[in-house]
């Protein structure tokens, strides 16, 4: 089962867009630049009529004229913060479209950096580095970026770990419907352009805010009713007073009590107010992907429970936000109009109301945001998944067996372009057996093992997979590939080859009873001499296979596939080079079965000038 096809090919697709958010923009931006112009010609006459009112002794038509030129300015300055967001929208647009044309093209330098995630602990899992998982030219940095930072560490979880059939099953249903949804992809991320500036460690503060417990249920009721009890004394005394049945200012008695009350409790409140104002300025940048996520498509299945997470008590997380903002905009008086805070507080402790406003919000909504930051993360996730799919229809959805095979036919390596890419059909399993891969240097054994291992993890990440078919488990991938010394540590190359294989060995060992093990070794323990690595070799081997692992293994040691138990367990296939007359060398990286019987090490030397 493949994706349904673009009705033109991604790059061309994305390139038009590009285009046309870009003429949008300029559009815009001219509008800005005209209505900046008509605000300055409203604005200088509206000064120089107001002087010349004044100076003429306060002349009506010169005061009307004037009033009607600023309310011309204020409209000016409304319209032209509208047009310069629209510049921006375009703008944010015309970079996701640009960076799409990129990642279709596997242009490395173009698209943003994709080290791994803050907070992601990536030192545990080798096959990160082996299979090129972050960094550049990376399967993180051609699926990303992700449109917020926790749905780039979701992701990577994803890729990461891997996920059970019903989970992986549910994404692929979630990727396939937003890979039709080609806008709704592309705005989201847009809307992630424009919300990069939100701080981890604001939205952190204001989480810590939203899930505390908040203040006693004994203090809180006796701060209601001291409240409530003080404006009620204020304004019936006052009414009183005005109405003649009192002669004395009583009144003047809880009104000085409620000075008292809101000097006492300042610290709390503005720390309240602090604490939820300086999270929810960065999560305001979250609402419009907050509202944006409210409308992707939901089918039963995983994006319909997605849409239930962003949601509170019957009101959903755009509109939970949109509440907090106006209680925090009266917070404002204090700073906002500071020369009135006074009065207004002491006739109405306007303040400890606004309070009463966020723990009433936080009861209701607080205990939400994280899931609602959880479901944002994930449908970010599943975006990148579904873009993937849209822009290779070609692709597969690899089935999810449970038979412990790797099957896979015209697979090729993703991260290779379409132009240089060259399939192969490939075949791991049953369990007691390897796929033993040899050839010449440069002929593409370790591409293929990477091919390998980036088709598992993106089909367990929910993906698709670049092959016409695949059928695989759930499995638990080790690899050893690209091993390194540590002169810090004081490890050899040769010891840290024996730890990583010591790893895959001891995960083999340790899956019973749970998802097979997939290895993925290349040219292992080259760190010795010859006779004892294929001694170490063979060991490793025999492990692997009586632990019932599947995998490949690469070698240059022809004796190797003579030699038990790999004699009677392998499946041999090997890659070659052609010659021609001059002397010039080629590959085309079509995998043949049997081992390999061609060297050329010399050869290489003699090419690049070394002379034997």
């Amino acid at each position: 089962m493949t994706p349904a096809r673009a009705p033109v090919p991604p790059s061309d697709h994305y390139a038009d867009r590009a285009a046309r958010h870009a003429a949008r923009r300029d559009e815009e931006a001219r509008r800005s630049a005209r209505i900046s112009r008509l605000r300055l010609l409203t604005f200088l006459p509206a000064a120089a009529c107001l002087m010349s009112a004044f100076a003429r002794g306060a002349s009506p038509v010169f005061i009307w004229v004037a009033v009607a030129l600023f309310v011309a300015f204020a409209a000016l300055v409304v319209w032209h913060a509208r047009v310069e967001e629209r510049v921006a929208w375009f703008e944010a647009l015309r970079a996701v479209s640009t960076r799409n044309v990129a990642r279709v093209a596997r242009d490395w330098p173009a698209l943003p950096p994709a080290d791994p995630p803050p907070g992601l602990d990536t030192t545990r899992h080798p096959d990160a580095l082996d299979l090129d998982l972050f960094g550049r030219a990376s399967l993180f940095q051609w699926l990303g970026p992700a449109a917020t930072p926790s749905g780039a560490l979701t992701l990577a979880g994803w890729l990461l770990v891997p996920s059970d059939k019903a989970l992986v099953l549910g994404r692929q249903q979630a990727a396939a419907v937003l890979a039709e949804s080609d806008e709704w992809r592309e705005q989201l991320a847009a809307h992630g352009v424009l919300a990069a500036g939100a701080r981890h460690a604001e939205i952190a503060l204001f989480l810590e805010w939203a899930e505390a417990p908040g203040p006693g249920q004994r203090r809180n009721v006796l701060l209601h009713v001291a409240v409530y009890l003080i404006l009620a004394a204020i304004w019936m005394l006052l009414g009183l007073q005005l109405a003649g049945v009192l002669v004395a200012a009583f009144w003047l008695i809880p009104l000085l009590a409620g000075i008292v009350l809101s000097f006492a409790l300042t610290p709390m409140v503005h720390r309240a107010f602090k604490r939820a104002g300086t999270g929810q300025r960065a999560l305001s940048r979250y609402a419009a992907l907050f509202e944006h996520a409210t409308r992707a498509p939901a089918p039963p299945g995983v994006l319909a429970t997605l849409q239930l997470r962003l949601s509170a008590d019957g009101a959903s997380a755009p509109q939970c936000m949109r509440q907090l903002n106006r209680i925090l905009g009266f917070a404002e008086l204090r700073t906002g109009a500071a020369i009135f805070h006074f009065p207004i507080q002491a006739f109405t402790l306007w303040d400890f109301h606004v309070l009463f406003a966020l723990e009433r919000w936080r009861r209701a909504a607080g205990r939400h945001v994280r899931e609602w930051l959880d479901a944002l993360a994930e449908l970010d996730g599943l975006s990148a998944l579904g873009g993937a799919r849209y822009d290779n229809p070609s692709w597969c959805v690899p089935q999810i067996v449970e038979a412990p095979r790797f099957v896979a036919t015209a697979m090729g390596h993703p991260l290779i372009p379409d132009g240089r890419r060259v399939p192969n059909d490939v075949e791991l399993g049953p369990p007691g057996t390897l796929l033993l891969i040899t050839g010449s240097n440069m002929s593409g054994k370790s591409t293929l093992l990477r091919a390998i291992g980036l088709n598992a993890v993106m089909t367990q990440a929910g993906g698709v997979a670049c092959a016409e078919s695949l059928r695989m488990p759930v499995v638990n991938l080790q690899t050893s590939i690209r091993v390194q010394d540590s002169l810090e540590l004081g490890v050899s190359y040769f010891m840290a080859a024996l730890a990583r294989l010591k790893g895959v060995v001891d995960a083999a060992e340790a899956s019973a009873g749970g998802p097979v093990l997939l290895y993925l070794l290349d040219e292992i323990l080259q760190g010795t001499n010859s006779a004892e690595r294929d001694i170490a070799v063979r060991a490793v081997a025999r492990h692997l296979l009586d632990a019932g692992a599947i995998g490949a293994m690469t070698t240059h040691d022809l004796n190797l596939a003579g030699e038990e138990p790999i004699r009677s367990a392998a499946r041999l296939v090997h890659f070659t080079e052609t010659i021609d007359q001059h002397g010039g060398m080629t590959f085309d990286y079509r995998l043949r079965p049997g081992l390999a019987t061609s060297r050329n090490a010399l050869r290489l030397m003699q090419m690049i000038g070394i002379e034997l």
